[in-house]
């Protein structure tokens, strides 16, 4: 998975048919989705719980371009061989749930899989100034973490021009995950980002049997940058 900073738009299935996840993986793609972001919660570290890596591993086969994989898990490292084992491309571990990230940003690298971590809303750019010659991704939540279809947090489009600056011309990506819509994206992506999160956003009002929302949904996040951007 080599660097690509144009602009990539990455659905969670978070807001998918969960009965339909192969369904669902391969409509947004076909769509236009760039990647397939997979929200792992573990009703500790965050105040819900989703998947784990069973399921990356069933959904692996319907997914053509990369699957990202987002641990909202506390702790990290003894799960990080069975995400790589199931097909993660990236693995995304966040700079709060444990005290060694360093040793997490080792850990993901060794197992094969890209080295992603992110922040929260309430944690400084700073935070990662010293893992940055380690990873691949950094991911600035827009929400505080633990479920879709939140209000995004406007303070966090700072946190992203700090990080752009700090990255320089580093292979990094910074991806924006939570409250990522038409109105929003083009914020984030003016500040820095390339990899845009959109759950509700992207599946609102379409299906498996009815996918041409999900492209237009997709085309619309798109089109609002690339407009600001022109």
């Amino acid at each position: 998975m080599a660097l690509n900073r144009s602009l990539k738009i990455a659905p969670s299935i978070l807001s998918a048919d969960f009965a339909n996840f192969g369904a669902e993986c391969e409509a947004i793609e076909a769509q236009g989705a760039d990647w397939v972001h997979v929200d792992v919660m573990d009703g500790h570290f965050v105040p819900n719980i989703t998947f784990g890596p069973s399921t990356c591993a069933a959904i692996r086969p319907h997914i053509k371009t990369v699957m990202d994989v987002h641990l909202m898990i506390a702790p990290v490292d003894p799960y990080i061989d069975a995400f790589a084992k199931a097909g993660a491309d990236v693995i995304t571990a966040h700079v709060e749930a444990g005290p060694h990230i360093h040793r997490t940003m080792q850990a993901i690298r060794a197992a094969g899989a890209k080295a992603g971590v992110a922040l929260n809303p309430g944690t400084p750019a700073s935070s990662v100034e010293y893992l940055l010659d380690m990873v691949d991704l950094v991911c600035v939540m827009t929400v505080n973490p633990g479920f879709g279809g939140q209000k995004f947090i406007h303070s966090q489009v700072e946190k992203v021009r700090q990080l752009r600056a700090m990255i320089g011309d580093r292979p990094i990506h910074i991806e924006i995950d939570g409250g990522v819509d038409p109105t929003t994206a083009p914020l984030v992506a003016a500040a820095g980002a390339d990899v845009l999160v959109a759950g509700s956003a992207v599946f609102r009002g379409g299906s498996v049997s009815n996918p041409a929302p999900y492209g237009a949904n997709i085309k619309a996040i798109r089109d609002a940058v690339l407009s600001t951007t022109v």
